[in-house]
């Protein structure tokens, strides 16, 4: 049979548990009894107690906002700047540092990755966007393929303006494989909208495997590649990711390592 002194704390610890979930805060609720354990035994205050189980539920929900800026963003795999082995790369780590603080996207700035397949393109991109869910910005990864397929679909069910709107109120979005595939009129027109209404006003990291030079080869109308590079390079910060591929090079040895 219970005693009246933990019947008692077991109706305090109720009631507190309802009045968190009033007040929307599971971590107080999860955290508290521990909380006051540690301060009594360390002869806290009751202000830095408070501080201490405030503090707990801030923090908590900044990682789950992480969390769902992240899923939000829809990276085919999560990877890490951490992850990234700058020791292979040509690309500076402290460049690249300098962008994961966030200041391109304040300015608006486009991002541009330049090399070929396999050297990491996608995993800075993947990673710088990463860096900006950690910001609690909304992040918004695609293929430049799958982006054009979905306002194709989009312009040809009379819903286009609408599935720009959402594109627009994205703070940064990260366009993947530009130049891989080519791109019919129609399609090169409706991203060339997508990147133009950014320009200046929203910032964006695009990943290639194509020079300037060579964008004719994706999109067939001259002065519409003309007018995208434009917007693209116009205060722009054009990384070099090398012609060298990190997957060949880690099959290489692996095959090394076997024989």
């Amino acid at each position: 049979m219970n005693s009246p002194g933990s019947t008692l704390v077991d109706l305090h610890d109720q009631v507190i548990r309802q009045n968190c979930r009033t007040l929307k805060t599971p971590t107080i609720a999860a955290q508290y009894q521990r909380l006051a354990d540690a301060a009594a035994r360390e002869g806290h205050s009751h202000v830095r107690y408070l501080d201490a189980l405030l503090g707990a539920e801030i923090d908590e929900r900044g990682r789950k906002a992480v969390l769902r800026r992240v899923k939000e963003a829809r990276l085919p795999r999560l990877k890490t700047l951490q992850e990234f082995d700058f020791a292979q790369s040509p690309v500076s780590a402290a460049r690249i540092a300098d962008l994961a603080a966030g200041g391109y996207i304040a300015r608006a700035e486009p991002v541009l990755l330049i090399g070929e397949a396999g050297t990491g393109k996608t995993h800075l991109a993947s990673g710088l966007c990463v860096a900006a869910c950690e910001q609690c910005r909304r992040v918004r990864f695609t293929t430049a393929t799958a982006l054009v397929n979905e306002l194709v679909e989009a312009r040809a069910s009379n819903a286009l303006s609408r599935a720009l709107g959402r594109w627009e109120r994205i703070e940064l979005i990260g366009i993947d494989e530009l130049g891989y595939v080519p791109l019919a009129e129609i399609g090169a027109e409706l991203l060339f909208q997508v990147i133009a209404d950014r320009a200046e006003r929203a910032a964006v990291i695009v990943t290639t495997n194509l020079p300037f030079s060579e964008w004719g080869q994706v999109f067939p109308n001259p002065r519409l590649c003309q007018a995208l590079v434009d917007r693209l390079t116009d205060r722009a910060h054009i990384i070099e990711t090398g012609s060298e591929s990190f997957r060949f090079r880690r099959t290489l040895a692996g095959t090394r390592g076997i024989t």
